[in-house]
């Protein structure tokens, strides 16, 4: 194993990489590398400055401590956020891709499988795969959600560099498989965390495995690209006459509803709306039901042919079949 050198890392994670078929995972790998590699060169760093690792839904950089991290934060927290607009305004809802990041300093060294190795590298994967960071992207519009070491915010952030405002930044704790890990979220802190229930647990799995295995989240849309809010319910239909909501007077006493238009099972009477004709035609019109006790009518009721009331009194004319019945029938 090497000596361990200082570094800093640099973590990015596709949300709901599991939930796609293959066509789209590697469709999304190849947006990631692609995202990374524009924003790393922005800030400055070339590729003799930065050793990369594969992860499959995530990339991990090892960025030569030497490199300006100050340029590092600014690009990450202007440019991933226009990268993704770019990326996702072209691709299918499923196509689209959201991101978690992690910026830490640390020592790490690399053993002889090529591997890295370092307390500061696991506390930085941790910090990635933290319920906290994932539940903080559910609200983000921008499709990205960034966090830092304790140690990062201490060396820089704290200091309000230019383009990178202190304030923006809020501490959060995160448990791991070790305890507790102070970082600090970049954006609002989700309702759960900031009232002090935690940060939804270790899930317990290995250090380094940042894969969502496809839990979905609450009120995600089938086939979305992450947990974005589900299409809103139909709204509440308007109150009734004798709702209280209505603010008129109440229902006689002997009325009862039990739906839209629909009578109570006792006998009482109610009208509706028609039923839509066959083939598409039109209603035909008003509906009247009888259930039993008697209905009077003031006037006359006329409602096409072929209509008639029985069991019951009806005063007035009655219409049926184009013919007029008049006075009072038993």
């Amino acid at each position: 194993m090497t000596d361990p050198v200082s570094r800093t890392i640099l973590l990015l994670d596709i949300e709901r990489f599991s939930d796609r078929d293959d066509v789209e995972q590697a469709y999304l790998r190849r947006m990631l590398y692609d995202v990374a590699d524009r924003v790393l060169e922005r800030a400055g760093i070339d590729e003799t400055q930065r050793t990369r690792a594969d992860r499959g839904d995530s990339v991990m950089e090892l960025i030569d401590a030497n490199a300006p991290v100050t340029a590092l934060l600014r690009t990450l927290l202007t440019e991933v956020p226009a990268e993704l607009r770019a990326v996702n305004r072209m691709a299918s809802r499923s196509a689209q891709m959201r991101l978690r990041g992690v910026v830490a300093t640390g020592y790490v060294a690399v053993d002889r499988h090529d591997g890295w190795v370092g307390s500061d590298l696991n506390h930085a994967c941790r910090l990635l795969d933290a319920g906290l960071l994932r539940t903080a992207l559910r609200g983000r519009a921008d499709d990205f959600a960034l966090c830092v070491s304790d140690a990062l915010y201490a060396g820089v952030v704290r200091h309000d560099h230019p383009g990178i405002p202190a304030a923006d930044f809020h501490p959060v704790t995160v448990t791991g498989k070790n305890g507790p890990m102070r970082a600090w979220l970049h954006g609002p802190v989700p309702a759960a965390a900031a009232e002090g229930r935690g940060d939804g647990g270790d899930r317990g799995d290995d250090d380094r495995d940042t894969e969502s295995h496809g839990e979905r989240g609450a009120g995600e849309a089938p086939g979305g690209s992450g947990d974005r809010p589900a299409p809103a319910t139909a709204a509440t239909p308007p109150a009734r006459a004798g709702d209280p909501r209505a603010g008129g007077p109440p229902a006689p006493a002997d009325e009862t509803r039990t739906g839209d238009g629909a009578a109570a099972g006792d006998g009482r009477h109610a009208s509706g709306p028609a039923p839509g004709g066959s083939r598409g035609a039109p209603a035909p019109g008003p509906v009247l039901r009888i259930d039993g006790g008697t209905v009077r009518f003031g006037g006359g009721y006329t409602a096409g042919d072929q209509h008639g009331v029985s069991g019951g009194q009806v005063t007035g004319d009655v219409v049926m079949g184009g013919k007029t019945q008049g006075g009072e029938r038993p």
